[in-house]
């Protein structure tokens, strides 16, 4: 098994300021770990990186196509979107489709995670809404899932509702982790998030990216989906577009609040989840990437648009450039 170092240091002044630790696991889809970093089995709350897992039930269940929807909306329901004007208007037609409103989202009112899209509610004098949650496209998805399975649409996000139950089915399924070993919270959106090992959730990415390259119905559906749509996924300025993007389509990446990563190498048929131990975001991306370089999967540089997330400067309040985020190796 290959060991990997994906630290993030932060500089100041040629020295050391800040420095944190990475844990991942690279598995392949019959479970096996290939490679890790510091702690493969650490066990942390997956997050957003669940959201193709928990919308599989509806899409099996013939429910998608039964509410008439397509390709965008299976992408913005796997989304951890921007709130740009075009995630909140294909959620808001969404929710318009199935004969509901915004007010039946059980996720709060959210900044919008894209600069554009904090930009257009800034320059409109208005408020972000339940809309503009990155999460809004997901919870959509589960509304129309209570409603095709015949049960109450109030009280969808709860542990006990039947659409949280489908989706820690699915979840278990793909992770391999048995239900009763899931550790079950509450997301940061209100929804059901589960706890479990890295490991689990490399193996769950590159089962994903197996069964996609056999040709199995939902996994292949969900990949074209996000791969013909990545602004969708995450926005104009967002990670997991941009790498979507300047891989062709090749590396399908989905990330997670607290410093979570988990990512498909499509090609290769493994996958790969991240930890940053300390949860911070501005050393997620990188160690994506360095893990990605190691792999072959990336170029060394990488290209213009992803080296922005790979190392930045850092800057005073004069504007000067005093420090720099990068990988320690």
């Amino acid at each position: 098994m290959q060991s990997f170092n994906l630290d993030i240091i932060v500089t100041r002044g040629g020295f050391t300021e800040s420095h944190h630790a990475v844990h991942a696991a690279l598995a392949r889809a019959d479970g096996t770990l290939v490679g890790a970093a510091r702690d493969a089995a650490l066990v942390t709350f997956w997050r957003s990186c669940a959201k193709p897992f928990q919308v599989m039930p509806l899409v099996e269940s013939g429910g998608f196509d039964q509410v008439g929807w397509g390709d965008d909306e299976l992408t913005i329901g796997c989304a951890s979107h921007g709130g740009e004007p075009e995630h909140v208007a294909l959620v808001e037609r969404m929710l318009r489709g199935i004969g509901l409103e915004e007010g039946d989202l059980a996720c709060g009112p959210a900044e919008p995670l894209s600069a554009r899209g904090a930009r257009v509610v800034r320059e409109a004098g208005t408020r972000p809404s339940r809309l503009h949650n990155n999460c809004s496209g997901k919870h959509t998805a589960m509304l129309a899932a209570a409603q095709v399975l015949g049960v109450a649409t109030e009280g969808y996000q709860q542990q006990d509702h039947a659409v949280q139950r489908a989706c820690t089915d699915a979840v278990s399924t793909w992770t391999g982790v048995p239900v009763a070993s899931l550790i079950q919270a509450v997301d940061g959106c209100g929804v059901v998030c589960y706890g479990l090992p890295l490991q689990q959730m490399a193996r769950s990415y590159a089962r994903f990216a197996h069964a996609a390259r056999a040709g199995d119905e939902v996994p292949s559906r969900i990949l074209h989906a996000v791969r013909t749509r990545p602004m969708l996924l995450g926005g104009t300025d967002r990670f997991d577009t941009i790498l979507l993007e300047e891989t062709q389509g090749r590396v399908f990446a989905k990330v997670g609040a607290e410093g979570v990563h988990t990512v498909a190498l499509l090609d290769d048929g493994v996958g790969f989840a991240i930890k940053v131990e300390d949860g911070t975001p501005r050393a997620q991306y990188a160690a994506v990437l360095r893990f990605l370089q190691l792999l072959g999967a990336l170029p060394d540089p990488a290209p213009a648009r992803l080296a922005e997330f790979l190392a930045h400067p850092v800057r005073n309040t004069r504007g000067e450039v005093v420090g720099e985020v990068r990988p320690a190796a």
